[in-house]
């Protein structure tokens, strides 16, 4: 099949890419590398350094998609305090950008909306999480309207190979490898008692690809792992030393996702545990 992937030189992108190309199909990426990294490339898939803002005809880059992934985003809370603009204009003008291309597709390519666990917690929480209840409503918009057939996947705090480890968009699972490696103390914000459902990548890989191949183009799937930890018990799987910063605004205090919709319509189930992972990562 023919596949556009817009994010694709990002973490998610880069894993749902290698999955594709190791099922034999034609995959182009679109990214403007604000996050991503030349560093993810993988052989065999087309590269575009564009920024969707600022497309129109994305038939530029692949005419006849059959499935688009759409996982463009300027992620992450706290940096979205800091540019509230550009995260909602991608967010939003980026979305409606690639939903008016589809609509006028004639061959009704399937869409995937990489969305956010963190519309949960309110749309005022954040400017990303409101660019991220806004690009849903759009998408489910030109569903009911246009006749866009696409899908709404919302992640949560996915963690694993490719994820950032510098930076400001780093999660806390890639803020804490790169603190042991270094050896230096683990920082937790707040008290560490806030709550998260960690999902490894490769189950949302798993995720994304199974709800574009179900006959049924569901409105919207919820992709995590069913449980969730603490940070401060996600901080004792390394078995060294933390310390604690001040809160941050606009997070939620808990995540925890309920598979059993996506387990039941697309067969969703997802394996890989945390505790794992990181006995992984110190053994290595």
């Amino acid at each position: 099949m023919n596949i556009m992937v817009t994010g694709g030189a990002g973490f998610v992108g880069t894993n749902l890419i290698k999955r594709l190309l190791k099922d034999g199909h034609n995959v182009v990426s679109l990214d403007n590398y604000s996050t991503g990294t030349e560093d993810n490339h993988q052989e065999g898939c087309t590269y575009h350094d564009v920024d969707i803002r600022d497309v129109v005809d994305f038939g530029y880059f692949m005419e006849k998609p059959d499935v688009i992934y759409h996982l463009a985003a300027i992620a992450r809370i706290q940096p979205s305090f800091k540019n509230p603009a550009p995260t909602l204009e991608v967010g939003i003008l980026g979305t409606m950008n690639i939903l008016e291309w589809v609509r006028e597709l004639e061959n009704k390519p399937r869409m995937i909306f990489a969305g956010s666990s963190s519309v949960h917690s309110g749309k005022m929480k954040n400017p990303y999480t409101l660019s991220k209840v806004v690009a849903d409503d759009l998408c489910l918009l030109y569903k009911k309207h246009f006749g866009v057939n696409v899908s709404i996947c919302r992640f949560y705090n996915v963690y694993g190979p490719h994820q950032l480890t510098e930076g400001e968009y780093c999660t806390v699972v890639g803020i804490f490898e790169r603190q042991y490696q270094e050896g230096v103390e683990l920082t937790i914000t707040g008290d560490g008692e806030q709550r998260r459902d960690f999902t490894h990548i490769d189950d949302i890989v798993d995720g994304l690809i199974l709800t574009s191949e179900n006959e049924t183009c569901w409105d919207e799937m919820e992709l995590g792992r069913g449980n969730n930890y603490s940070i401060n018990e996600l901080a004792k799987m390394f078995n060294c030393g933390y310390t604690y910063l001040p809160e941050r605004p606009g997070e939620a205090r808990e995540t925890l996702c309920n598979t059993l919709i996506a387990k039941r319509l697309i067969g969703y189930e997802p394996k890989v545990n945390l505790d794992d992972y990181i006995k992984g990562v110190i053994n290595e």
